[in-house]
């Protein structure tokens, strides 16, 4: 179904307004829930405007974007199921859920084994056909598991992708002119763009895109309570950089993109008036690769990822890794091709840059890269979440198969490991 939307007599939601009464539970179970619950929040807590969805602020510039940050501690022992982008492939989500099924981890859509919890970390809609689809169903996943249901906001639970890529000919084609955007956009209003989910001292950095140098997240650590939430506020990128001499190296041309690129800034949108590096920013795939550079977005190499990680940590609380998804592309490359070579879940910098290594087929890459289906996972690391094969991504990668994390928490993080699941889609 790669590009193609269903015929109106097979879709699987025949009206709008199932999709539409789902939205308005959704977003009023979210109210009176934790995020809800002005007394969690560090610093500043939402306004009513927060909790509006008749405008937003990609139409009214009186309603102001406002991303945030999660801190969600979890106990020794619980495992983390993780899937990576979606993109509007309603096939993979329903088989992962029926996997968690036969595993004693769900019934139907409730979580019965009292050590798990699910997250998905970000664009589930865009470049598929079934992006209705993928947001119902998480959303009832959510509903009947509150605190244990987990979403990270990708840089496509945006107005602005949505209308480029797909999302909205997709909702307009299957429901013509019934359709509210701005209650499908609230729904990402209200989705963290970076969640720091550990034990009560180590923690993993899970997110869409990549590294922000410009937000500071030790008050939200070291704050009291398993559950916590922190806008980022103004991002103080250049503040960072230039009070941090040396976490660049010395290399004249990486100093002078930051020099050009980092910026203290208050966001409007996700990629105004800088982009949100939360959302957007990727990772080099080589290790000896410049700490810093740009594409679409700015890339982190393992130095300067090493650096952020260590510094935004606090004496007692300790961000290890960095989880994620969004760094993709429709044909073959070097990351997606060790993406693919690795079960759908790659380590970054596990090589040099070496002659003939960027060329490498996934085939050719089986026996240089780590393929195990339980790996260890180590300090400063960053993990890259393959995406959903039912899309332009599967086609054009020529894969067919999606896959999941389980993420053990134990009491040492040294102990902590990734178990890493493969499914055939097609």
């Amino acid at each position: 179904m790669k590009g193609k939307f269903p015929d109106s007599d097979t879709l699987p939601l025949k009206s709008y307004e199932e999709f539409d009464q789902m939205l308005d539970t959704f977003i009023q179970a979210e109210r009176d829930g934790s995020i809800g619950d002005r007394k969690l929040w560090v610093g500043a807590s939402p306004k009513a405007e927060f909790f509006k969805y008749e405008s937003g602020f990609y139409q009214d510039k009186k309603f102001n974007f406002q991303p945030f940050a999660k801190k969600l501690i979890l106990p020794v022992g619980s495992k983390v199921y993780i899937q990576g982008d979606l993109h509007g492939d309603i096939h993979s989500l329903l088989i992962t859920l029926d996997e968690l099924r036969k595993r004693k981890v769900l019934d139907g859509f409730k979580v019965i084994d009292p050590s798990a919890y699910l997250c998905f970390t970000g664009d589930f809609t865009d470049r598929g056909s079934y992006g209705v689809e993928v947001l119902y169903t998480l959303m009832r996943l959510k509903l009947a598991n509150p605190e244990r249901v987990q979403f990270a906001r990708g840089n496509h639970e945006h107005f602005g992708m949505n209308a480029k890529y797909g999302f909205v000919k997709e909702l307009q084609a299957k429901y013509g002119s019934d359709i509210d955007i701005s209650k499908t956009m609230h729904l990402y209003d209200l989705l963290p763009v970076v969640i720091y989910l550990g034990t009560e001292s180590d923690f993993v950095q899970m997110n869409h895109g990549g590294m922000e140098p410009g937000y500071d997240p030790k008050t939200l650590l070291a704050s009291s309570g398993t559950t916590r939430y922190q806008f980022l506020g103004e991002i103080h990128q250049k503040t960072y950089s230039e009070s941090h001499q040396g976490w660049l190296g010395d290399d004249p041309k990486v100093l002078n993109l930051a020099e050009t690129r980092l910026k203290d800034f208050t966001p409007q949108g996700p990629t105004s008036p800088n982009l949100l590096g939360f959302m957007w920013s990727d990772f080099t795939v080589f290790g000896d690769e410049p700490s810093l550079g740009y594409g679409r977005s700015l890339i982190f190499g393992e130095s300067s990822t090493a650096y952020l990680l260590k510094s935004f940590s606090t004496e007692k609380q300790k961000i290890h890794a960095v989880l994620r998804g969004h760094q993709h592309a429709s044909g073959p490359n070097p990351l997606m091709n060790r993406i693919v070579a690795s079960g759908g879940l790659f380590r970054h910098w596990q090589e040099q840059h070496e002659e003939g290594n960027a060329d490498l087929t996934p085939k050719e890459l089986e026996r240089k890269i780590e393929t195990s289906p339980v790996r260890s996972i180590p300090d400063g690391s960053v993990w890259t979440f393959n995406v959903s094969a039912d899309s332009v991504y599967g086609e054009g990668c020529h894969y067919d198969f999606g896959t999941f994390g389980i993420m053990s928490l134990k009491k040492s993080f040294s102990d902590w490991t990734m178990e890493v699941v493969k499914y055939d889609v097609f």
